[in-house]
């Protein structure tokens, strides 16, 4: 269902989102030869870095993997956690920038945020050619990129929040390829279910409601093990 209203940032928002997504999320070189002079790390793949790119802009999407982590592994330390202090804020609403359902799921063209970047000498875009056609995009932070995106937060604090959310989105799949985060983000219904060429909707309401389930569940578990002792 398209959204009669769509929030869109602006070029400056979309810039310094990737700039702190591509600190966040670069990769160390290894040996790569397409690395421009000053690169001090690389995002493969366009597939990675718009999958990444959702789960910042959906902060509603984001909460649901952590509570599907969660579910996986009820032990591991702060994922409940971390999705309450998400779904417990307004952030959802204020942070939300939906994103296009195209063929392989969210995306949006970076182009016009990049070229911000590469003009001022802070990222690099490559291309990897196959025998006819560009097969993969590759995205370098320059050394220039980290410095700038270190005075950003110190210069404006407020932008510590995407610091924060883009550091949890890229830990949450570490050492996880594009491929895969496309389908793990196609195994959530409303996500696989909108037609394309429309907007992702929210599905704020219902991850609050699955917290609240998961919660219940806990503190109903935690008593039946005290009723044992």
């Amino acid at each position: 269902m398209v959204e009669l209203t769509v929030r869109r940032a602006s070029l400056w928002q979309d810039a310094v989102r990737l700039l702190l997504l591509l600190d966040a999320a670069a990769e160390p070189l290894g040996h790569d030869p397409d690395a421009p002079v000053g690169a001090v790390g690389v995002v493969h793949t366009q597939v990675r870095l718009q999958k990444l790119d959702f789960w910042v802009r959906n902060p509603d999407y984001l909460a649901n993997e952590l509570l599907n982590e969660y579910d996986a592994d009820p032990e591991s330390p702060g994922l409940i956690d971390a999705a309450e202090r998400i779904l417990s804020s307004q952030e959802p609403d204020l942070r939300r920038f939906p994103m296009l359902r195209h063929r392989f799921g969210a995306f949006e063209h970076l182009d016009n945020a990049l070229s911000v970047l590469v003009e001022k000498g802070l990222a690099r875009k490559r291309h990897r050619l196959g025998d006819k056609r560009v097969i993969q995009h590759n995205y370098y932070l320059l050394d220039q990129g980290r410095v700038t995106a270190a005075s950003l937060v110190t210069e404006a604090p407020a932008l510590g929040w995407y610091v924060e959310r883009t550091r949890l989105v890229v830990n949450l799949v570490n050492g996880v390829g594009g491929t895969r985060i496309k389908e793990r983000q196609y195994l959530q219904r409303d996500y696989a279910g909108t037609p394309i060429g429309s907007y992702i909707p929210a599905i704020t309401e219902q991850v609050r409601a699955r917290l609240t389930t998961l919660r219940q569940a806990g503190a109903t578990e935690v008593g039946h093990t005290e009723v044992a002792r």
